[in-house]
């Protein structure tokens, strides 16, 4: 338990009333919401580039444009999220996710194309993982890990649920027509769940965290030592996710075993999810972080040294995956870790833009290097390294903060 939890234990704001239909409603959102706003694209990929002509290359920049957008969205939007909660902007941000996505399937041209999915990429910042969290850190204080644990655990369903969806829509109906059909799935949910579940009263920020430095948290070493380590691991992670078919095939694997094995990875990511609590429980902030980047460093090393078989290749990517899904986790309680709640909004929002940032570039980024590395084993064997250096950053801000 943190100083902060402490103080809200001995005040009671930490048995505060919650509002009950905050967490199922916000369950339900993040399935719907990654669901059609990021997970249909891939899916429709395809069909999208077939009907319209347009570049695979070009299309698939204008979701990547997205992240980016959304990770720059993210710190103006924490920012709201720490004065007012999270309804108003998570209501906004549904509409204008529908409205982007309506948008995306009417573009008669790949400059309207780009556009919407610019004004999706501000709805994903109000409606993606941050803004929840936020949301379920404040009103459920000392419980929040119990709270993010089950959201994420929906979260993680959102590709189980709308992937087949996608496709089966889009084996009847046109690309557009089938984002169409997903925009109303979208309004009808998240719009009205956002805005009648998230009505209760927004709690006072609790107490900064004290400090000896005049130094705001933002701009310490710690912080920027903590951000680097995090952009950096976030980088190998997605490089390693969208580099992994590349690497079984490389290794003598068939494409729909390869898949396969990465789609065992993304159940071993919700698998990993489960154990959080018990190692937030039993270790402290700074070696929890290191030890789960080196984990992540470490099944990335054996993918790259180990050239079968395959089954021990499908093995460490599982691994690999429930190491992932604790990194989620992770990142959620990084800033309540260590300085507490009063600021979790924006702090979040600035310690994960620089990870988003890097795992919007890392598909293109991986494919660069492996190519001018000589392959995938190793490029990985170089992610195995940045994971490795990730570890060492966090050791050293841990290290900042106990001598302030």
């Amino acid at each position: 338990m943190t100083q902060l939890d402490a103080n809200e234990a001995a005040t009671g704001t930490g048995d505060r009333s919650r509002p009950r239909a905050a967490l199922p409603a916000l369950c339900a959102t993040q399935i719907i919401s990654w669901g059609i706003v990021y997970y249909a694209f891939p899916v429709l990929l395809p069909h999208l580039t077939t009907d319209t002509g347009w570049s695979t290359n070009a299309v698939t920049a204008a979701f990547s444009a997205a992240l980016l957008v959304s990770a720059v969205a993210g710190i103006p939007v924490g920012r709201i999220l720490d004065r007012r909660g999270p309804r108003a902007v998570m209501t906004a941000g549904s509409v204008l996710a529908v409205a982007s996505i309506l948008a995306i399937a009417a573009a008669p041209n790949l400059y309207s194309f780009a556009a919407a999915w610019l004004m999706a990429g501000v709805a994903m910042a109000a409606t993606f993982y941050q803004p929840a969290f936020a949301a379920l850190t404040r009103w459920w204080g000392p419980d929040r890990i119990r709270a993010l644990t089950v959201v994420t655990l929906a979260g993680g369903l959102a590709s189980t649920v709308f992937a087949p969806l996608t496709a089966l829509l889009a084996d009847h109906l046109s690309w557009r027509t089938t984002y169409a059909v997903l925009a109303v799935i979208l309004a009808a949910v998240t719009i009205p769940a956002h805005a009648l579940a998230l009505r209760a009263p927004w709690p006072p920020a609790p107490p900064a965290t004290s400090t000896t430095s005049r130094t705001p948290i933002a701009r310490s070493r710690p912080f920027l030592l903590l951000t680097l380590a995090f952009t950096l691991s976030g980088f190998a992670m997605y490089a390693v996710v969208f580099g992994l078919v590349p690497l079984l095939t490389e290794r003598g694997s068939d494409p729909t075993t390869a898949a396969w094995a990465l789609g065992l990875g993304g159940v071993g990511q919700t698998l990993g999810r489960t154990f959080y609590a018990t190692l937030a429980r039993r270790t402290g902030v700074t070696t929890r972080t290191a030890v789960l980047i080196a984990a992540g460093g470490a099944t990335t090393a054996a993918l790259a040294l180990v050239p079968g078989p395959v089954p021990l290749l499908i093995l460490l990517a599982v691994l690999a995956g429930v190491v992932r899904g604790n990194l989620t986790l992770l990142h959620a309680t990084a800033v309540t870790d260590r300085w507490g709640t009063a600021q979790y909004g924006r702090l979040s929002a600035l310690l994960s833009a620089p990870a988003t940032i890097a795992a919007a570039l890392a598909p293109w980024a991986g494919v660069a290097l492996a190519e001018s590395l000589g392959g995938y084993p190793r490029l990985f064997a170089v992610l195995a390294v940045g994971s490795a250096a990730a570890a060492a950053l966090v050791l050293a801000s841990g290290s900042l903060m106990r001598q302030r």
